[in-house]
């Protein structure tokens, strides 16, 4: 007999979220939905119409968890609408900010998962070591660009300014520092999990891996003419489910796709492993690179070069594609300027690409591990509700008529 377990909604995440699992008699999950219930913020609409330099100062505000991959892909589109070449060091410092903030937000990642795999006796350890990590990684980005939450100084065209030749080399001694203790950090996270007796294949799914970019991300690695995005009620088989989600289906090559820290090592790296664990391992380890990348950054900076190409903030009208490699995966924005205004601005961003992959993989296990598999992609709702179900007459009653805003 089938029994309905809902989570609503789940927890240790940003956003709101509910889980939705149809299971048997022995409590294994034979249907898993998952799906958005974060109301709309309606940013994408905002900056339309409104000068370029406005898109990035809003839409970095989708979300405070991940505000600089939301930065960094906004003027990157932007900068592919305007046909901006930006310089070597603007984007070098771009690759710093965001190599930092990776760093950041999978240490915040560990702190959430903590109860799930931290025993009582190393919790204490764990969180002063997340504590340490994150104080350093957001001191880079607030010299860097200006703000550790919402980068003032990332700006179309390039940066607002270099960095000081003294900054560079306070920068470069903290990150040498911090990395035998990133590296004992990410050693003792990835020992935790595997200790943890998670059942072999939990969370695997056939979903294929969708990234652009070992770290930073690349534009020339999305094929707009490959995406598709369709709504909820042409994916999910409960209708109550479709009425009541808040993203639409994003799919490659009309599949679901996964993103994300696995994604990418899986792409780029040769990482065959899949599921729960693997994500977790996928995740700790792109620390290191993010630590290395930055060290590498900084070792060879030109602090005397430019920073910011001269551009004309006219536009064409073209369609403009900035793919950044945010920590939860692929972040792709378009814009189109034309007569000196934003005609259009749409986000891809990471959680949405993964909320149809993450409900299926549930199946198969315990319900009671489907908030584990819903964690370990460290989901983040805010950035994905595009969508928004209202009545046309009075806009008080709910209706199945999904309308974009």
């Amino acid at each position: 007999m089938s029994e309905k377990i809902v989570i609503s909604p789940t927890s240790r995440q940003e956003g709101h979220a509910e889980l939705v699992m149809e299971v048997d008699d022995e409590g294994i999950v034979t249907k898993g939905r998952y799906f958005s219930i974060t109301p709309v913020r309606g940013l994408e609409k905002m900056v339309t119409g409104k000068a370029p330099e406005t898109a990035p100062v809003m839409v970095q505000r989708i979300c405070g968890v991940c505000p600089i991959p939301h930065t960094l892909a906004s003027v990157e589109a932007m900068d592919d609408s305007l046909g901006i070449e930006i310089p070597k060091a603007a984007r070098q410092l771009r690759e710093l900010t965001l190599a930092a903030h990776t760093i950041n937000s999978h240490a915040i990642h560990h702190f959430l998962i903590a109860p799930d795999v931290v025993p009582e006796n190393l919790f204490t350890t764990a969180v002063e070591s997340v504590s340490e990590i994150r104080k350093t990684a957001q001191y880079v980005v607030d010299m860097v660009a200006g703000e550790g939450i919402h980068p003032s100084d990332v700006r179309i065209g390039g940066m607002a300014s270099n960095i000081t030749e003294v900054a560079r080399k306070r920068l470069y001694a903290r990150l040498k520092q911090l990395k035998p203790k990133l590296d004992a950090h990410v050693e003792l996270i990835i020992g935790l999990v595997a200790d943890k007796g998670f059942p072999e294949g939990l969370g695997v799914t056939n979903a294929p891996t969708l990234a652009t970019d070992v770290l930073y991300g690349n534009r020339d690695n999305f094929d707009l003419d490959r995406f598709t995005e369709i709504m909820p009620e042409s994916w999910y088989d409960d209708p109550e489910v479709a009425k009541r989600a808040c993203s639409t289906i994003p799919l490659y090559d009309g599949r679901n796709v996964e993103v994300g820290p696995r994604a990418r090592a899986a792409t780029y790296g040769g990482f065959t492993e899949r599921g729960v664990v693997a994500q977790h391992v996928a995740r700790a380890l792109e620390m290191k690179t993010a630590l290395s990348k930055a060290i590498d950054i900084l070792g060879e900076l030109d602090t005397s070069a430019p920073v910011m190409a001269d551009f004309d903030v006219t536009g064409t009208n073209k369609l403009g594609v900035g793919a950044i490699e945010g920590p939860r995966g692929m972040d792709v924005h378009m814009a189109q300027v034309a007569d000196g205004k934003t005609q259009f601005y749409s986000c891809l961003v990471p959680t949405t690409w993964n909320i149809p992959t993450m409900g299926p993989a549930t199946e198969g296990f315990h319900h009671e591990f489907g908030p584990h598999v819903i964690r370990a992609y460290d989901p983040c709702l805010s950035c994905a509700t595009h969508m928004i179900v209202v009545d046309d007459e009075d806009r008080s009653i709910l209706k199945d008529e999904m309308v974009r805003i």
